[in-house]
């Protein structure tokens, strides 16, 4: 009796517990089923803009070195003597006609005393010759010199003349021996070698320093055949040293022949000229540059919205659904903070600009419009 009282109870009871232990699997149902339904999360909260058109300029590089506009040879041109004093040397910022050595003119100095003597007597003889003459031609008529001896008055009158004239060259001949004893500059400019030493006895064209003219320098770039076509007398060009140092040149001449080993030619371009000791590019240095060719219009975005990643260029486009696209982009040129894009983009797409590097593709995002370029400047 008791236990057919206790039955219904005990069901009730296990009724209950099978109820309580399935109410979690129904609560994770539950919220899996909320998951589902609530919406997603963006990955990342981004600024987006469009692609702008911009006028880049068109560049090509090439590489060369500097060199001396014209460097002059200065060389002794009296020979014998000795070098008596140098007064510059390298580096020394020289004007034309200036005295850069001079040789010691004592035997010289004798020589010209010597000839300065030698032409007094033979003017005197040659003023004694003269009356002689003038006198016999007077006396002509009167018959008191025959035709013979007028005739030997003359010829003596003559060589008395030549004699003057051969003795006044060879005192200037001195003279310019005496000059040739002050080594001068044959033009301004700067010493860029010397190789005159006080004591030395030199002959006649030795070398005593070298001159590079009104201190001007250029660079010889060695341009590839194809691109000389591009490039004409004027042509602007940014030279850079290996220092960092760069200055702006224009293209003077292009070389006639092209190296048939190397297949370039020669192109010249003047650099400004700088006397300074400490100017920033010197005769011998290796020196890179870009010829400027005008300008043409480019598909530009700034270079934070590019992503490099395996040696590939990205862009991030914003779709609709607010989620990304990667694109694979080429680019080219770059100027500021900008970079072109030649191919993979189109004109009126919506692209990420800041946070590319942190998206991959098919990402939720969150955009916000990028500051216009004109208000950035402004800050």
């Amino acid at each position: 009796m008791t236990s057919s009282r206790l039955k219904p109870a005990a069901l009730a009871v296990l009724g209950l517990l099978s109820a309580l232990c399935a109410l979690p699997p129904l609560a994770s149902a539950i919220a899996a089923d909320n998951s589902k339904n609530a919406p997603a999360k963006p990955a990342l909260t981004v600024t987006t803009g469009a692609p702008q058109q911009m006028a880049l300029p068109i560049r090509f590089a090439a590489n060369g070195n500097v060199a001396a506009w014209q460097e002059a040879v200065v060389g002794s041109e009296s020979g014998g003597l000795r070098l008596a004093e140098v007064r510059v040397n390298v580096g020394d910022v020289v004007k034309k006609g200036q005295v850069l050595a001079v040789f010691a003119a004592e035997a010289v100095d004798a020589d010209v005393a010597q000839a300065r003597a030698s032409l007094q007597e033979a003017q005197a003889n040659a003023a004694a010759a003269k009356a002689d003459a003038e006198r016999a031609r007077a006396l002509k008529d009167s018959g008191a010199f025959s035709a013979q001896q007028i005739m030997q008055y003359e010829t003596t009158e003559r060589t008395a003349s030549a004699r003057v004239a051969a003795a006044q060259a060879a005192l200037a001949q001195q003279l310019l021996r005496l000059k040739y004893t002050q080594v001068a500059a044959p033009d301004s400019g700067i010493i860029s070698s010397r190789s005159a030493t006080v004591g030395a006895v030199v002959g006649v064209g030795t070398e005593l320093f070298r001159l590079i003219r009104q201190g001007r320098l250029e660079w010889r770039a060695e341009v590839t055949a194809s691109e000389l076509a591009r490039i004409a007398p004027g042509t602007q060009v940014m030279v850079k040293s290996a220092g960092g140092s760069e200055l702006a040149g224009r293209v003077r001449a292009i070389g006639p022949t092209i190296d048939t080993q190397t297949r370039n030619a020669l192109v010249y371009v003047d650099l400004p000229v700088s006397l300074a000791a400490n100017a920033p590019f010197k005769a011998g240095m290796f020196a890179s540059g870009q010829f400027e060719l005008g300008t043409s219009h480019a598909l530009t975005v700034p270079q934070q919205a590019v992503a490099v990643r395996d040696g590939f260029s990205y862009v991030f486009r914003l779709n609709r659904d607010q989620h990304v696209s990667q694109l694979k982009v080429a680019t080219g040129r770059r100027i500021g903070d900008r970079i072109e894009v030649t191919s993979g983009l189109a004109p009126d797409a919506q692209i990420v600009v800041s946070g590319a590097g942190f998206l991959n593709d098919g990402d939720l995002v969150r955009s916000v419009a990028a500051p216009a370029p004109a208000a950035l400047a402004r800050r």
